[in-house]
């Protein structure tokens, strides 16, 4: 297939772009020794990124914010008329839950499109069902309950510590340090908070303290386990809980950002290498994702691997976990991009 000269749109969200102007104070404030670099570029340059390095291997590439107008979307595609769109449309009008109506759109338009199909976004966006899905299928999951209304007393046979999430949230959203609660009385007032706070309805686990890993999947019908990558929390401060919270994510002034430090490949023994690789793979496939995927797992302190997550389309800025993971099995990041777009194109029906 010839990928030069193809038409590749780039398609993102972003209603409020104004917002993520970035004010160069705060850095000689922090109370602490920063690990990484404060970046103070804005998170929409990414995509012009994006669009820069496919135009120099040889696509014809154009970024597109829709601002949650879907007429936006519509014109631009019957006027340019993409070979295919690169999906970075990750909600609209400020509803998660509306991720896979778009994609829905792209698949009425019969457009080939990069990242998982309608039903894996919604699925794998309840995490409910997500685990639910994954008992099923024989995959280890930490024991939970749901929570879809609040309650004057909340009914619990799960052992404490207890983590308190969002149900239908990705990107870390509503999960903090005070996400991990110790008895009845701050359970129900996370619960509380979610439902208040987040608006959301609420997933309780079982909090596996020990180890985490991310491992990234690349492909679609021949997928491939990336080198794995540890979150190390060994110097995380004590009054600071060894999550990979909303803070540690995506604020770079908060201490938890600059002491959950990547580590890739992660040093795991060979047999725990093995079957996380394989836990990840299963679940890859089980959920329904494809081109390029994320599956979050904690280990115990007896290297038991417990499946947290599977994230569909995750980040692909080029100092992101999923591109970190690449880099470490030898992709560029041109490469990577140009791969993921491969598979959209593959999967265009012949005329």
């Amino acid at each position: 297939m010839k990928m030069k000269n193809l038409k590749v749109a780039l398609y993102f969200n972003e209603p409020n772009p104004e917002l993520y102007h970035k004010s160069d104070s705060g850095i000689d404030s922090l109370h602490f020794e920063p690990y990484f670099e404060i970046d103070k570029s804005s998170p929409l340059d990414e995509y012009d990124k994006m669009v820069k390095k496919l135009k120099k291997i040889g696509f014809s590439a154009y970024s597109l914010n829709i601002k949650d107008n879907i007429d936006t979307l519509l014109n631009d595609y019957f006027t340019n008329k993409p070979d295919v769109i690169f999906n970075f449309v990750e909600l609209f009008r400020e509803k998660v839950e509306l991720e896979a109506s778009i994609v829905g759109i792209y698949e009425l338009l019969d457009v080939p499109y990069t990242g998982a199909p309608p039903m894996a976004l919604a699925n794998c966006q309840n995490k409910q069902l997500t685990k639910r899905i994954l008992r099923h299928y024989g995959i280890n999951t930490p024991d939970f309950f749901y929570v879809d209304k609040i309650h004057h007393k909340i009914k619990n046979s799960l052992r404490f510590p207890l983590i308190v999430k969002p149900a239908k949230e990705d990107a870390s959203v509503g999960i903090d340090n005070n996400a991990i609660v110790h008895n009845d009385k701050e359970l129900k007032q996370r619960i509380e908070y979610v439902f208040e706070k987040i608006n959301q309805t609420a997933l309780i686990e079982e909090y596996i303290d020990g180890r985490e890993v991310n491992v990234s999947i690349l492909g679609d019908k021949n997928p491939q386990v990336l080198p794995i990558s540890e979150i190390d929390f060994s110097q995380m401060p004590e009054h600071l809980y060894g999550i990979v919270s909303y803070q540690a994510k995506w604020d770079p002034h908060h201490e938890a950002y600059h002491k959950t430090i990547p580590i890739c490949p992660a040093k795991l023994p060979a047999k725990t290498k093995r079957i996380v690789e394989k836990l990840a793979l299963k679940a890859f496939e089980v959920m329904g994702v494809r081109d390029y995927a994320r599956v979050d797992i904690r280990l115990d302190k007896n290297l038991n691997p417990f499946v947290l997550e599977v994230n569909p389309n995750p980040d692909l800025t080029e100092d992101a976990g999923f591109m970190r993971s690449a880099k470490a099995a030898g992709y560029s990041y041109t490469k990577t991009l140009s791969e993921i777009i491969k598979f959209a194109l593959q999967r265009k029906k012949p005329t």
